[in-house]
């Protein structure tokens, strides 16, 4: 870490411009999302900003920037973490489908997009659940 918490030394995260490019990312996500007659009932709509800042710092956590996420929340324990909703097959893949425009306006270079793409998918089908 740098002066003011900031990360020094090249990570994917720095590599694809930092919390910048996460939070564009998230917030273009939850921008499908809030369309997804599926998935907008999981999300709360009352602290939608707060699930905003949640994703982004685990993802840029994930990928090699600030340990933020695991300092205010924890180890991720994502699996317990969305026990609670009904992650689907049909969930899993309206995630992706929104997951995957955000990915591609980032307009990453080919290896940063593939690389995180492989994330996500992985990501998406250890969260189901249930069949459903």
């Amino acid at each position: 870490m740098g002066e003011g918490g900031d990360v020094v030394g090249s990570s994917f995260w720095s590599e694809v411009g930092g919390r910048a490019t996460f939070e564009k990312l998230v917030r273009r996500f939850y921008e499908g999302v809030r369309t997804d007659d599926v998935l907008w009932p999981m999300y709360p709509e009352d602290d939608l900003e707060g699930a905003i800042q949640r994703l982004t710092g685990f993802l840029e956590q994930y990928w090699g920037g600030p340990g933020s996420y695991s300092e205010q929340r924890g180890h991720p324990r994502l699996r317990m973490r969305h026990a609670p909703f009904p992650v689907t097959f049909e969930a899993r893949d309206r995630w992706l489908a929104h997951m995957r425009v955000a990915v591609d306006e980032l307009e990453l270079s080919p290896m940063h997009s593939a690389m995180l793409w492989d994330y996500l998918e992985r990501a998406a089908h250890a969260m189901v659940n249930t069949a459903g």
